[in-house]
């Protein structure tokens, strides 16, 4: 079905065309982000929404790759779990069925921060 969108042009509905964080996912994220900007470990952010997955990639300075990728993959969501953390080298950390479990990967590189400052 298309419906014309009082804001300008039409839009499809039906499958979704795009992955995206739900408000849940994406303040529980946006919570542990914000401990690392306040602990001098995380600076800037980028967001990426494909039709595959959608991720949160977190930078110690925005003019190099991320230090770490947050994702989600719903086509995972039967299988090892739809979120997963990935290092800058690529190597999965983490990946499970409860975002707040797999983001505890992350938690504990806060922990060790604060003990060093």
């Amino acid at each position: 079905m298309t419906v014309h969108d009082p804001a300008g042009g039409f839009r499809q509905h039906g499958p979704q065309q795009q992955v995206i964080f739900n408000r849940w996912e994406l303040g529980t994220i946006l919570s542990l982000y914000g401990r690392m900007v306040a602990a001098g470990e995380w600076r800037d952010y980028a967001m990426g929404f494909m039709r595959e997955a959608a991720t949160f990639s977190v930078f110690r300075r925005s003019a190099e790759h991320p230090l770490y990728r947050i994702e989600k993959r719903p086509k995972l969501r039967e299988r090892q779990g739809q979120y997963s953390v990935i290092g800058m080298d690529g190597r999965i950390l983490k990946r499970g069925h409860d975002l707040k479990t797999v983001l505890r990967v992350l938690e504990r590189k806060l922990i060790r921060a604060v003990e060093n400052g």
